[in-house]
């Protein structure tokens, strides 16, 4: 060769090799991956399918460690060893890239590309792996500061309410870390960052969260008021503090009161003072100590009434109520029918009219056939009207006639269609008639005394049967 074609040649030759990037072709063994090739990050070069197989297990197995990031630069690891970490790699995927690179030529270099990802089909132990999980000092550990939102300070008596700012803690979501290092496992990662993951509690309200702003201003209003319920001579006082543990906050300029909790506190009144459907106790006429039950007493009006005490707080003033009920009794406390009642004694068959707390009007009657099942109920009743001149009848048959029809002069029902009646075809009363030979319920009264209960009774006052 001359002296300027040996020249050029190494001139060329020269240049190919300060190059910044240079690729080769390799014609060895076939049978072995190129220069620079790595599976999943492991280098594998010059090994056979078998041995890059071996070397992947290997050091999955025995080398495997998840780096769990933390917040503020802490880190744990979990090690694959302690959670029985182990790989299976599919079959032909180690194979296929091998062929791939002989059929590229067995090209390596840095602009080769030799560099492949295999999805490895990993196993390890679950129940190891949610031990480790439980042993993190960001799930079990003894410097955990809990995250807590912006809020409104505690009652305290004379002193305002404040709002206590946020704290940015470092406690997580248990279930979702959880998750989070077994899909990492599962896929062989070996780090996982938790913030990014989204595992930490985020703070929800900030100290300049004007909901909140005005939620204390509004607390700040209420915290010196109470409500004072009265029930006769008894009182039940809603105290500040309760008050404003209902606030929500203001909307247009109205107090926003919890529903549901000032509902709960009427019903807790309601359960405590009402008196209708209860047992208690009756001096009767005749001189005995009994209990008695009924519908008539004190019921409040528990939807009207929780209303009302919304209304009220939201004017932010101390105030005194006496309930609104959706049925009241004569008196409050103790014999709360009062001093002016109807009275009947079902197993004396006497019927008394108690005027002023005197008996003022008595006669013998007949009540309810026992034989026949026609009982009379027992109970404290109301009257709900009285009226001149009536046919009483009986269930209607199918030819559309009465069972019975029974003329009287004077009707007062008080339970439904049972009431007081006279009752002229009848030419004894009291006793035990009432046994074999009673009425269908109501009380038969004798027709030559039934005129002046008529004129003392009322719509609306007590009717106190009892045995």
């Amino acid at each position: 060769m001359k002296k300027r074609e040996m020249y050029r040649a190494g001139k060329i030759m020269m240049v190919l090799l300060t190059a910044g990037a240079l690729t080769f072709t390799a014609y060895g063994e076939e049978n072995t991956f190129v220069q620079g090739t790595t599976v999943n990050g492991l280098g594998v070069s010059g090994m056979t399918v078998e041995e890059a197989g071996a070397h992947i297990q290997n050091f999955y197995s025995s080398e495997y460690q998840l780096t769990i990031r933390e917040r503020n630069g802490v880190t744990e690891t979990i090690q694959g060893k302690d959670i029985g970490f182990s790989v299976g790699i599919p079959d032909g995927a180690l194979s296929e890239i091998l062929q791939k690179e002989n059929a590229a030529g067995r090209i390596f270099g840095p602009d080769a590309g030799n560099s492949y990802r295999i999805t490895l089909q990993n196993t390890y132990s679950p129940d190891a792996l949610e031990a480790q999980i439980n042993r993190l000092r960001c799930i079990s550990g003894s410097n955990i500061t809990p995250t807590t939102d912006a809020h409104v300070s505690a009652y305290q008596e004379g002193k305002p309410f404040t709002i206590i700012p946020e704290v940015q803690g470092n406690n997580v979501y248990p279930n979702q870390v959880a998750q989070v290092i077994q899909e990492a496992v599962a896929t062989g990662a070996t780090e996982v960052d938790l913030e990014e993951k989204g595992c930490y509690y985020p703070v929800q309200v900030t100290a300049d969260n004007e909901q909140l702003k005005n939620l204390c201003d509004t607390m700040n209003q209420c915290r010196e008021m109470e409500i004072t319920y009265t029930f006769g001579e008894e009182t039940e006082v809603l105290n500040a503090a309760v008050i404003c543990s209902w606030l929500t906050g203001v909307i247009d300029g109205e107090i926003q009161v919890d529903t549901a909790q000032a509902a709960a506190y009427i019903a807790v009144l309601a359960d405590k003072h009402d008196t209708a459907g209860r047992e208690r106790a009756f001096h009767t006429a005749d001189g005995r100590d009994i209990m008695i039950n009924g519908a008539y007493g004190w019921r409040i009006d528990q939807a009207a009434e929780t209303a009302a005490l919304i209304s009220m707080i939201r004017t932010g003033q101390s105030q005194s109520r006496e309930p609104q009920y959706a049925q009241g009794a004569a008196l409050r406390g103790a014999g709360e029918w009062g001093q002016t009642y109807v009275e009947i004694d079902l197993t004396n068959q006497h019927v008394y009219m108690v005027k002023d707390g005197t008996v003022v009007w008595d006669a013998p009657c007949v009540t309810g056939n026992e034989a026949r099942g026609h009982h009379t109920p027992a109970g404290i009743f109301t009257l709900t009207y009285k009226q001149r001149d009536r046919v009483l009848r009986g269930a209607k048959r199918a030819d559309g006639s009465y069972e019975y029809e029974s003329p009287v002069s004077y009707w007062m029902p008080f339970n439904g269609g049972i009431g007081l009646h006279d009752a002229n075809w009848r030419g004894s009363f009291g006793g035990t008639i009432y046994k074999t030979n009673g009425s269908h319920g109501c009380v038969n009264l004798p027709p030559n005394k039934t005129k002046a209960l008529y004129d003392l009774v009322y719509q609306g006052i007590p009717v106190i049967c009892y045995h």
